[in-house]
């Protein structure tokens, strides 16, 4: 019983882990073009970024955005509680663009 027990809480620790349960500084680095966002089914954000095989919506309180369309850039963000909705992507708020 006890090696069972052993077993599952090292699966469960494992995937927490691995859905990302646990932060760390680079949980919130993200790098790839922005774009301007246009019309969405989703509607939200006013950017996306599209990285290599995926895309993020965007929006920052600070920072104008409009002046990297078009750039490759690394950029910090904290995801947005309650999304993605709709079958949208997941909505980060730009902090910070590394230059």
């Amino acid at each position: 019983m006890k090696y069972s027990s052993a077993i599952i809480i090292s699966f469960l620790l494992l995937i927490s882990t691995a859905c990302g349960t646990s932060r760390s500084d680079e949980d919130n680095s993200y790098s790839g073009t922005i774009q301007p966002a246009g019309i969405t089914s989703y509607q939200y954000g006013t950017h996306i970024l599209k990285a290599e095989n995926t895309f993020y919506a965007l929006k920052s309180d600070n920072i104008e955005l409009g002046d990297y369309e078009g750039e490759k850039v690394s950029l910090q963000a904290e995801k947005v509680e309650g999304y993605p909705v709709d079958g949208g992507p997941v909505y980060l708020n730009v902090t910070k663009i590394n230059e």
